[in-house]
């Protein structure tokens, strides 16, 4: 685009005294300050069609370039700023918002916190500390070797299928856990003796140490399953078993077990229901369950469900969930199932059908071997 350079007023036409002369183009540069010089340049005039404007010979107003440079004040674009920023100097504080930070007059000890003395336990907190502390080393963390948790899309690390917990039975190496745990070595037809699983046991120092699981014994009927591994016995730590048949709706219990592969996570709840018909992964019922609200999670299974005393009420088993996870509603197998099936298991590698120990109970008693 072009503009025509003119000035209106005088742009007129003198009869007696006609003078054509030719004014040119100016572009929009020219017409225009840009920002870097401050002259106004007029359009090379052989570049520019001209056309005649008819003025009076007498005038003599010049260019329209020469006009403007003269009447403007035309200022370069470093010159702009440094004008603004000596115009805002000598008032810093009320144009720039930024101010220091913190406070010089206050000290460190003014504005820290003094902590409340931590005090005693409830009684009820203090039975569930100890007995969490009592038996979290009784508890395994169970994992199929050639299964490993794989990251998803979504970041969440999933567990598979062959993880799970495990409670130390006895000084001899006994590890107890359900069948399921363990179900897909087993559908390799594994013989006694073989490796079927990797088992972590946690040592008093804090450190878990890994040892092979070998199978002993395994009763899909009662999703039950016993491993032996070769550690002494300051990894060893039997858990005491109770009797479960005195169980009542509405006692407190605790779940032990490694949810997700979270070792030795604590879950508090109640005995909600018993006698329940549990329907275990392996598609098998299994009679006389223990329900609770303690949360049972994936890992959980083959975890103890304890009482308020820290006593083997039950082998967390399953759980009630459209989405896997925990709704509220777990089982476990009772106790009096678990001391019957056991000892069948370590003799004889299977439950012999007719043939059930039954197991005597006292106040609650160990199990061990005497050596």
């Amino acid at each position: 685009m072009q503009v025509l350079a003119y000035n209106a007023p005088q742009l007129r036409m003198m009869v007696e005294s006609r003078v054509w002369t030719s004014t040119h183009f100016l572009g929009r540069r020219e017409l225009c300050f840009d920002g870097v010089s401050s002259v106004c340049s007029p359009s090379n005039p052989s570049n520019s069609q001209s056309i005649p404007i008819l003025r009076n010979a007498g005038d003599d107003y010049g260019d329209l370039c020469s006009i403007m440079t003269s009447k403007f004040l035309f200022t370069t674009r470093r010159r702009l700023f440094a004008s603004l920023f000596l115009s805002l100097w000598p008032y810093p504080s009320s144009v720039f918002t930024a101010q220091a930070l913190g406070d010089p007059s206050i000290t460190i000890d003014e504005v820290t916190p003094t902590f409340s003395p931590s005090g005693a336990f409830f009684p009820t907190e203090d039975r569930v500390v100890e007995s969490f502390e009592k038996n979290t080393y009784s508890v395994v963390n169970i994992f199929d070797a050639t299964l490993r948790p794989q990251l998803n899309v979504t970041g969440m690390v999933e567990i598979p299928e062959g993880n799970g917990s495990g409670i130390v039975w006895d000084d001899q190496g006994h590890i107890v856990t359900n069948y399921h745990v363990i179900a897909s070595a087993l559908a390799r037809n594994p013989s006694a003796g073989q490796v079927v699983a990797q088992v972590n046991i946690l040592a008093s120092d804090g450190i878990q140490k890994n040892f092979g699981g070998k199978l002993v014994g395994a009763d899909r009927t009662k999703d039950l399953a016993v491993l032996k591994v070769d550690a002494s016995n300051d990894f060893l730590r039997p858990i005491k078993v109770e009797q479960s048949s005195s169980l009542k709706v509405g006692q407190h219990c605790l779940a032990i077990g490694n949810p997700f592969g979270f070792d030795h996570t604590l879950a508090v709840g109640v005995i909600s229901g018993l006698n329940r018909d549990v329907f275990s992964q392996i598609g098998v019922t299994i009679g006389g369950g223990i329900q609770t609200d303690a949360a049972i999670n994936p890992g959980n299974s083959g975890g103890p469900l304890l009482d308020s005393k820290g006593n083997l009420i039950g082998i967390n088993t399953a759980i009630f969930s459209q989405t896997g996870t925990s709704a509220g509603v777990g089982f476990a197998i009772p106790s009096s199932t678990v001391v019957k099936i056991v000892p069948q298991l370590i003799q004889l590698g299977r439950v012999s059908k007719g043939k059930e120990r039954r197991a005597k109970f006292g106040a609650g008693f160990d199990i061990r071997r005497k050596s």
